[in-house]
């Protein structure tokens, strides 16, 4: 008998996709902590641990009371809140799940643009209250204008990020990105122009779409001096990680008039933080931030498809080492090798 335990599992009742990967000889313990610390105990007896949500944090402490844990399996793309050397150590592999959502993701990224480009939410929010709404007075706000005169730029052109780039290049957009760890002459393949730089991509791009992870890199690098960087009039979309900004500066922006909008679906704290000066100003609906910004709950991830197949291939990933003992996207081989265990196991 296999077992694996799910933490915090985005569906209720039975794991009827998960059985239907794993066969019937699979037992699932379903653990539900909430915002609550994982206890170690309840891992007792598991043969795999796959954890769904990026608020628990699969720490070295937590890592080192697992007494039968053998992978660790991120339901989802972001690691950055596993201990992955400490895993390493025990010679336990960690994989997440990079092949589901690019496609949820990268339409949201582009949906947080032409909402924001066009004043969809804005005009629509108006229409509610005020009869004057229909004036072409009203009409103007900031982030609007023709989308096929722009420059759509890319930090971080892995699989959303490409993926949001070739949408946004069916709008006629020029496309500009930044990636540093991208091989040369990839660019030639899609028909992108590579920035040399950071500071090059932000001079050119008239949006600035963040397809990084988080890593400590990544962590704040939009920050005051990413947004003085900034070209005149842009916009910033964010669906990575919400540790890849510092909102204080994003709200400092926005009010100087360096960043013209912003469109994030994912913040530093999560849920957001009610009392951050920005996040209470949008709120309020502010006048000053009229049609400049908007937030959504982390959910550019999410559609039912996405969402069966973040689980069937999450449960894939756990079995087929477990089976096989192959890994599946493996994200801690470097540090299994250092400390002298091969990928495989």
């Amino acid at each position: 008998m296999t077992r694996i335990a799910i933490i915090d599992p985005q569906f209720d009742g039975t794991p009827d996709i998960e059985l239907d990967e794993a066969g019937a000889d699979t037992e699932f313990t379903i653990l539900r902590p909430g915002y609550d610390p994982v206890d170690p105990a309840a891992l007792d007896g598991a043969d795999a641990l796959v954890n769904c949500r990026s608020r628990h944090y699969i720490t070295r402490s937590l890592v080192e009371a697992f007494t039968t844990v053998k992978v660790v399996v991120q339901a989802g793309v972001g690691f950055n809140h596993i201990d992955l050397d400490a895993c390493a150590e025990r010679g336990i592999p960690v994989c997440n799940t990079p092949d589901y959502g690019t496609m949820e993701v990268a339409d949201h990224a582009i949906g947080l643009m032409l909402a924001l480009s066009r004043g969809i939410p804005t005009y629509a929010e108006r229409l509610w209250t005020r009869d004057d709404a229909w004036g072409t007075h009203a009409l103007p706000l900031p982030p609007v204008r023709r989308l096929s005169v722009r420059t759509f730029g890319v930090l971080g052109l892995g699989r959303i990020g490409t993926a949001a780039a070739l949408r946004a290049r069916a709008f006629g957009m020029r496309i500009v990105f930044y990636d540093p760890y991208l091989p040369a002459g990839a660019e030639l393949a899609l028909g992108f122009e590579r920035a040399a730089s950071l500071e090059a991509l932000l001079a050119e791009s008239d949006i600035v779409s963040v397809h990084c992870p988080l890593t400590a890199e990544t962590t704040e690098i939009v920050d005051d001096a990413f947004i003085a960087a900034m070209k005149e009039g842009a916009v910033l979309i964010n669906t990575a990680r919400g540790g890849t900004m510092d909102l204080s500066a994003v709200e400092r922006g926005l009010r100087s008039g360096a960043l013209c909008a912003a469109g994030l679906d994912v913040l530093p704290k999560e849920p957001l933080d009610r009392s951050h000066p920005l996040i209470v100003a949008w709120g309020a609906r502010e006048p000053w931030l009229d049609g400049r910004l908007i937030i959504t709950p982390h959910a550019a991830f999410y559609s039912p498809e996405g969402l069966a197949d973040m689980r069937r291939l999450s449960t894939r990933a756990a079995m087929a080492y477990l089976t096989h003992g192959t890994v599946r996207s493996c994200v801690n081989a470097r540090e299994l090798e250092r400390h002298g265990f091969s990928v495989g196991g």
